[in-house]
C-alpha cells in the first residue's frame, strides 16, 4: 500500500506531463534570450503579450471546444465579420459601447449557429465549422465589398480607441481583456458544474447523456462561447487597426488550436486545462516574437510554426494510447 502511495506520489512522467507545456515556454525563452537578449526587454515583453492576447482570447473559446472532442475552423471569420459589423454601426453613428455589445453578441450567435448545426444537424465539427467559416467569410466580402471600414467616428471615439490601445495602470487593454477573460473562464470551466459537464461530455458522450447531461445544449454553448470569444478578438483587432479589414483574421483558427494543443488539451478530448492553453498561446507569441527579432523570413516561420504544431500533436496521440 505504502508502495503504491509512494508511487502516485513521485510520479515523475505525470509530473513532466502536466509541467510540459511551461518547461517548453521557459526553454524557449532561454533560447531566444541567448541569441537576442533584447528579447527580455520590457517593452518587448508588453509588446509579445498585447500580441498574443487577440490569440489567447480566441484559444481560451477553442479550449472548451476542443475538450468536447470538437473543433472550431470558423473563429477567425466570425472575428472578421462581427469586427466588420461593429465598425459599420459605429461609422453609422451607433454609439460604440452598444455596437461593441451587439458585435460581441453576433458573435455569441454565429457560435450558437455552429453548435445547431453539430447537434440539431448531426453533421461532424470539422465539416461543419469549415462550412461556415466559408459562408461567414464570404458575408464579410459581401457586407464590405472587399474594402476596409473606418471613419472619423472610430478616431475619435475614446471608448473605442481605448479597447484596442489604451492602457490600464500602464498596462495595455488588450492584456487587461486577456486576464480578466481567462480569470472568469478559468472559474467556468474548473470552478463550476459547466465545466464538468464539458468534461464528461469530451470523456464520453454517451455516458454523459446517459447520466442526465443535457450534451446538446451544453455543445451549443461551448460553441456560443468560442463565437463570443472571436468577436471579442475581433473587437480588439479592429480598434487596433482602426479599421476593419475584410479579411482579419486569417489562419487565426490554426494559431488557436495550436496554442490549445501546445498547452496539453487533448485533441481526443475530455483532457486539458485552460492554463495550458495560456501557455500555449504564450508559446506561440514566444516563437513568433523571437523570429522576427532574429530576423527570421515570415516564409520560414510558417514553416517553423507548422512543424512546432506536428510535433505538439504527435506528442497528443502518444499520450492518448
Amino acid at each position: 500500500m505504502n508502495d503504491v502511495t509512494a508511487k502516485k506520489k513521485f510520479n515523475i512522467g505525470e509530473f513532466l506531463g502536466k509541467l510540459g507545456p511551461v518547461l517548453a515556454l521557459v526553454f524557449l525563452v532561454l533560447i531566444v534570450t541567448v541569441m537576442n537578449p533584447s528579447f527580455l526587454e520590457f517593452n518587448n515583453i508588453l509588446n509579445l503579450l498585447r500580441q498574443v492576447s487577440i490569440n489567447a482570447l480566441i484559444a481560451f473559446g477553442m479550449t472548451f471546444v476542443i475538450l468536447t472532442a470538437g473543433i472550431d475552423l470558423s473563429v477567425g471569420s466570425i472575428l472578421a465579420f462581427t469586427g466588420a459589423i461593429t465598425a459599420q454601426m459605429i461609422v453609422g453613428g451607433m454609439p460604440p459601447a452598444i455596437a461593441l455589445l451587439i458585435g460581441v453578441l453576433l458573435g455569441g450567435v454565429l457560435g450558437a449557429i455552429n453548435g445547431l448545426i453539430i447537434t440539431v444537424g448531426g453533421a461532424a465539427p470539422f465539416i461543419a465549422t469549415l462550412a461556415t467559416m466559408t459562408i461567414f467569410r464570404g458575408a464579410t466580402y459581401v457586407f464590405t465589398n472587399g474594402n476596409p471600414i473606418t471613419g472619423s467616428a472610430m478616431t475619435n471615439s475614446f471608448f473605442f480607441q481605448v479597447i484596442g490601445r489604451g492602457y490600464f495602470l500602464g498596462i495595455p487593454f488588450p492584456i487587461v481583456i486577456m486576464i480578466v477573460a481567462f480569470a472568469l473562464l478559468y472559474l467556468l470551466l474548473h470552478k463550476m458544474s459547466f465545466g464538468r459537464k464539458t468534461y464528461a461530455l469530451g470523456g464520453n458522450e454517451k455516458a454523459a447523456f446517459v447520466s442526465g447531461i443535457k450534451t446538446k445544449k451544453v455543445t451549443i454553448l461551448i460553441y456560443t462561447i468560442s463565437g463570443i470569444m472571436a468577436a471579442v478578438a475581433g473587437t480588439i483587432l479592429t480598434s487596433r487597426l482602426n479599421s476593419a479589414q475584410p479579411d482579419a483574421g486569417m489562419s487565426y483558427e490554426m494559431d488557436a488550436i495550436a496554442a490549445v494543443v501546445l498547452g496539453g488539451t487533448s485533441l481526443a478530448g475530455g483532457k486539458g486545462r485552460i492554463f495550458g492553453t495560456l501557455i500555449g498561446a504564450l508559446i506561440i507569441g514566444t516563437l513568433n516574437n523571437g523570429m522576427n527579432l532574429l530576423g527570421i523570413s515570415s516564409f520560414y516561420q510558417q514553416i517553423v510554426k507548422g512543424i512546432v504544431i506536428i510535433i505538439a500533436v504527435l506528442i497528443d496521440r502518444r499520450k492518448s494510447k
